[in-house]
């Protein structure tokens, strides 16, 4: 068995879509209508559609879960975040853990958390 895809629940996916290709540099490989299906494994999926399928509501910030991404050039990353056309909801601004990773946490627009962090090198690579 292989894991292909991790989905999310967005209210716009334009603005989503938008989000994602604008800091990750994701881009749309299928559009369904309300499921689109990004580079590097991400699914956008309309919040109406999700409700109706699964009968329940949408929770945002639910923290639930995250998306991880890693980025070598952190500084970089965080001044285009600050720079995005649209305020971003923190839960950590760029923070260095005890093992030496830098990390920062923020919403997407719906909610999703996300962490971006410098790459991990195992000890013997270091």
């Amino acid at each position: 068995m292989k894991l292909k895809n991790v989905l999310i629940v967005v209210n716009d996916i334009e603005k989503s879509i938008a989000f994602y290709r604008e800091l990750f540099g994701l881009d749309v490989i299928l559009d369904h209508d309300g499921n689109v299906i990004m580079t590097e494994g991400l699914v956008l999926q309309d919040a109406k559609i999700w409700e109706k399928f699964l009968n329940k509501n949408i929770i945002p910030e639910n923290n639930s879960c995250e998306l991880y991404f890693e980025e070598r050039n952190i500084e970089e990353f965080v001044e285009k975040l600050k720079n995005y056309g649209e305020p971003v909801k923190y839960v950590n601004r760029l923070m260095t853990h005890s093992w030496g990773q830098r990390v920062i946490r923020f919403y997407d627009p719906d909610g999703n958390l996300i962490e971006v962090g410098t790459p991990v090198e195992p000890e013997a690579e270091r």
